[in-house]
Order: structure tokens, then C-alpha cells, then sequence
């Protein structure tokens, strides 16, 4: 039987820690590299960040929007990163944010989740808000393939607060939950139960290490068992203190997704970067 995505994930964080390598080669880093705008250089930028995250930390996270853009010869450069991390033993999110209806969701799923597909991945981000029912086949088949989806439910971008935070208004209910309450409680059931033999479950968040929890409706309570995918640290301002301090006794399942800070020294530092950031993210976590 396949392992469920969250045990991988368990074992990834418990061995490595909670530090997420982002994978995004945009056009400023790839001149600060010495690489050039195209297909080649976004291949090598992925494979040289590969290759300095593997066995110092457990997850990486390549932006699919930077290898997009260079179309059909950019997805192949991706499918060798892709497959050169998931070689390497790490585990592999997709951020693809991807969200449909139908058979349309049905392709993303079978294109990011797919056994032997050209694009598989470990796990992918996806978008509730076409509503959360959109997603229901594409958690189903996450889970029966031992895939993950992180969802986006409190972002980091400041303008996503107007939205997230509204009410949502249910015929008989009496008070409403906030959008990113709605879509946790709605995607991430039964993370929390038997189900998963008390392990994370397979279907995470995306919560934004910047953002207020209490703001948004989303207490510890709705959040146990769940991985959370955490945007915001590094050059967005989050510090790896803030990771107990956000996150409290849910820090143990967090992803702190680092990018910009890793990278920007460029490829004669990554390693030493990466060495440096995973160690105080462990050092907080053991405090």
C-alpha cells in the first residue's frame, strides 16, 4: 500500500525540519546568478537548488510560473527539476495554485498527482475559491494515490485579507465563519481523526506565516492534525521565532517556505544558507 502523503511529511519535518526550499528562478535572480531568460537557465537555477537542498532539508516548493512562461520548453525544464528533487529524496510541492470544476480539476490532478506523469509532484497547490466542493474528486484522488494538496486558505499577500476575512452566510446558521474558517473546515476533514493513526493528513493549508490567525478564524482547534504550508518567512519579514510564536503548538506540522533569502546570495552560498536557516529553525523548535 502506498504511503499516505502525510506520514512522508511527518518523516521529512521530524528528520529535516520545518525549513521549505522555494524553487523560483525569476528574472532578477537569474541575472544576479549569471543565467540567462530562458528554458536553459531556469533548468540550471532549479537543479543547482536541488542539488544544495538535498540532505539538508526534507521539502522543496519550484514556482510553476517561472518555468511556465517559456512555455512547452519551460514545463520540460521543470519536469527535469521536478524529477531530479523527487531523485533526490525530497519531497516535492508543485506550486502550481491550480483551480477548476469538473473534468477540468480532474486533468490538473492527473498532470501534478499523477503516477508517471511528466509533472508528478509529491503535492500541489490548489485554489478553493470556485467553492471548496470544487475539490472534492481531486482530495479524493490526493488521498487514494498517497498525494498531498496544500489549499490556499490565509495567504500573505496583504490585498487577500478583505476576502478571506468576510463572512460567509449559511441558510439557518446563526454565525458566520470567515472565507479561510469555511475552507479549512470544509477541505482539510478528517485530518484530525483516526483515519490517519494520528499522523498529518494529506490534505494541508496555505496560511501565511504574516498573517493573524485569530483575525481570520482559524484557532488551533480547526488546524489539528493539518499540515500548513507557511509563505511569509524570510524576505517577507517572518523570522523563525515566529514560527512557535504564529503557530504555537502547531509549529511541529508548519512548512516554512523560504525563497528570496535562500536564493538571493547566489549559488556559491546556497548551501551554507540553507545549513544556516534549517539549523535555527530547529533550534526554535527545540526550545
Amino acid at each position: 500500500m502506498t504511503d499516505s502523503f502525510g506520514s512522508r511529511l511527518r518523516a521529512a519535518l521530524d528528520l529535516r525540519g520545518p525549513l521549505c526550499v522555494g524553487i523560483d528562478p525569476h528574472t532578477a535572480l537569474l541575472d544576479a546568478w549569471g543565467l540567462g531568460q530562458d528554458p536553459e537557465g531556469v533548468r540550471e537555477f532549479g537543479l543547482r537548488v536541488v542539488d544544495a537542498a538535498a540532505g539538508r532539508v526534507g521539502v522543496v516548493k519550484p514556482q510553476v510560473a517561472f518555468y511556465e512562461r517559456f512555455g512547452s520548453r519551460g514545463f520540460a525544464a521543470l519536469e527535469d527539476v521536478l524529477s531530479a528533487a523527487r531523485g533526490a529524496g525530497l519531497l516535492v510541492i508543485a506550486d502550481a495554485k491550480r483551480g477548476d470544476i469538473g473534468s477540468t480539476m480532474t486533468g490538473y490532478a492527473d498532470a501534478w498527482l499523477g503516477e508517471g506523469s511528466p509533472l508528478e509532484s509529491d503535492a500541489v497547490t490548489v485554489s478553493p475559491y470556485l467553492g471548496p466542493e470544487s475539490l472534492r474528486e481531486t482530495v479524493t484522488a490526493a488521498v487514494r494515490g498517497g498525494k498531498g494538496l496544500f489549499v490556499l486558505a490565509a495567504t500573505s499577500n496583504p490585498e487577500a485579507v478583505a476576502l478571506q476575512t468576510a463572512r460567509t452566510v449559511d441558510v439557518g446558521a446563526t454565525d458566520g465563519q470567515t472565507v479561510a474558517q469555511r475552507v479549512a473546515r470544509d477541505v482539510t476533514w478528517p485530518n484530525g481523526s483516526a483515519a490517519f493513526e494520528g499522523a498529518l493528513g494529506p490534505i494541508g493549508l496555505v496560511i501565511g506565516a504574516t498573517v493573524d490567525r485569530d483575525e481570520l478564524g482559524l484557532p488551533d482547534e480547526v488546524l489539528t492534525g493539518t499540515p500548513i504550508l507557511a509563505p511569509g518567512f524570510g524576505a517577507q519579514g517572518a523570522t523563525p521565532e515566529d514560527l512557535t510564536l504564529r503557530f504555537g503548538t502547531l509549529a511541529p506540522n508548519v512548512l516554512a517556505n523560504e525563497s528570496r533569502s535562500i536564493l538571493g546570495g547566489g549559488p556559491g552560498r546556497i548551501a551554507d544558507t540553507i545549513d544556516e536557516r534549517a539549523a535555527r529553525y530547529r533550534e526554535v523548535l527545540s526550545a
